[in-house]
């Protein structure tokens, strides 16, 4: 059996009002004996409906008093109105008797069965209510749940889309980088340091722009990174590290403007580029 299912389905709360029979409330009965969880279920039901009563017990309404009132008028004026009984010739008068008026017989009786009727009918529709209300409240905390469910997975799906927008649109940039034919091509062949290493600079002689392409790099120890140098008159200049995204070669990185250049070199410098080459970690060098 599914208890979650069963609790859900509405059958404690009706159990809770009274209104199932004989057998439905020996059902639940008896699997809130067996089950932990029905249990605990139903007296949360119980307690819940008895607070909701108490912290909505109302007052008849406004109209009532009035109403009872005029049944009780009614009630008078008919008996006032009824032929009186016609008096036996024989008997003395009887000697008048003067009651006050507080003492008169008030025909309170027969409204006060029908107001006790409609306080009684009342409750039972309060009652009623509460539960109709509780069962409510359970399936809108549901559908509360499923809403913050479907929210995430949507947040999920938007975050990917802008993940692979913004990816498409790189993409793009380095096809247009790489057909565009103001940009100059410098292949990098490997030293014999790294003999299989091979790059490839773009170069845009009138914006100055460098673009780096890697075809195949050596794996890097940690701490260290790839740096390109552009040669401009024998001298080295600094032209940015590569990040490990284009190492990897799974990218085209647009690298520091360089005002001019002969050739460029990529040596292995620490974490963060050095001031000045390290001629030893040369990997590979190419020239226009």
């Amino acid at each position: 059996m599914n208890i979650q299912e069963y609790i859900e389905s509405g059958i404690l709360e009706e159990y809770a009002l009274g209104v199932l029979d004989e057998a439905q409330r020996a059902e639940v009965e008896r699997y809130a004996a067996e089950y932990p969880e029905v249990r605990q279920e139903l007296d949360l039901v119980q307690q819940g409906l008895e607070t909701y009563a108490q912290a909505h017990a109302q007052n008849p309404p406004d109209g009532m008093r009035e109403r009872v009132l005029t049944g009780w008028q009614a009630a008078i004026r008919q008996e006032e109105t009824a032929p009186a009984p016609t008096p036996v010739a024989a008997a003395p008068a009887p000697e008048p008797v003067v009651r006050p008026i507080s003492s008169a017989p008030v025909a309170e009786e027969a409204p006060a069965a029908g107001f006790n009727w409609m306080m009684a009918a009342s409750v039972a529709l309060l009652v009623l209510s509460a539960a109709a209300n509780l069962i409510l409240y359970n399936r809108w905390k549901d559908s509360e749940t499923q809403l913050v469910a479907l929210q995430a997975d949507q947040s999920r799906v938007a975050s990917t889309m802008q993940a692979v927008e913004k990816r498409l649109d790189t993409r793009t940039q380095e096809l247009a980088v790489l057909r565009s034919e103001q940009f100059r091509q410098v292949e990098l062949a490997g030293t014999p340091t790294a003999p299989q290493a091979k790059a490839r600079v773009l170069y845009n002689v009138a914006t100055k722009a460098v673009y780096v392409d890697v075809r195949n790099l050596p794996a890097l120890p940690e701490g260290k990174q790839y740096q390109l140098w552009a040669m401009d008159k024998g001298k080295p200049v600094d032209a940015g590290v590569l990040a490990a995204a284009t190492t990897a070669g799974d990218s085209l990185q647009q690298m520091k403007d360089v005002a001019s250049a002969e050739a460029f070199a990529m040596t292995v410098e620490p974490a963060g580029g050095s001031e000045n080459p390290t001629l030893s970690t040369m990997t590979v060098l190419g020239k226009f």
